[in-house]
């Protein structure tokens, strides 16, 4: 696990800010369906953890949250940027922390890929695309 620390972060426009307190025990990517629909990407990427607090140290007004009606699923976004931010779930007894919302470093020790058999079709198709420091050449 973690050690316990104070971890900041932020949505891309900048006006919702956050602050962590306490350990972010493991990373999960969760290949389902819905969070492939609610990132937009192979997988959500989220910290999770049953013992930090969550303080809105800005624009705690801008976050919205959206539940999947008959479902446990659940996202907060920027109202604003429509950025992911943490969510409390399971009764406020877990925290969700979109790990790309982060504004400082978290060495986690620990990964979870979970609803592999749900996972995007696509996905073992890139396990090899090229990895570049920068942007691709422009097309054509």
């Amino acid at each position: 696990m973690t050690r316990a620390a104070t971890h900041r972060g932020s949505c891309l426009c900048g006006a919702v800010r956050y602050t962590v307190d306490g350990p972010l025990a493991y990373i999960v990517f969760c290949h389902c369906s819905r969070c492939r629909k609610g990132t937009g990407t192979a997988h959500g990427a989220n910290l999770v953890s049953t013992r930090a607090t969550l303080e809105w140290s800005a624009g705690a007004d801008r976050v919205r949250t959206f539940r999947l009606p008959a479902t446990r699923h659940m996202r907060s976004f920027c109202d604003a940027c429509g950025s992911p931010l943490p969510s409390s779930q399971g009764d406020g007894a877990l925290l969700v922390v979109p790990a790309g919302s982060l504004d400082t470093a978290v060495g986690i020790e620990r990964a979870t890929h979970i609803l592999c058999a749900d996972r995007a079709g696509w996905e073992e198709t890139i396990a090899d695309a090229p990895r570049l420091d920068g942007l691709p050449p422009a097309p054509g």
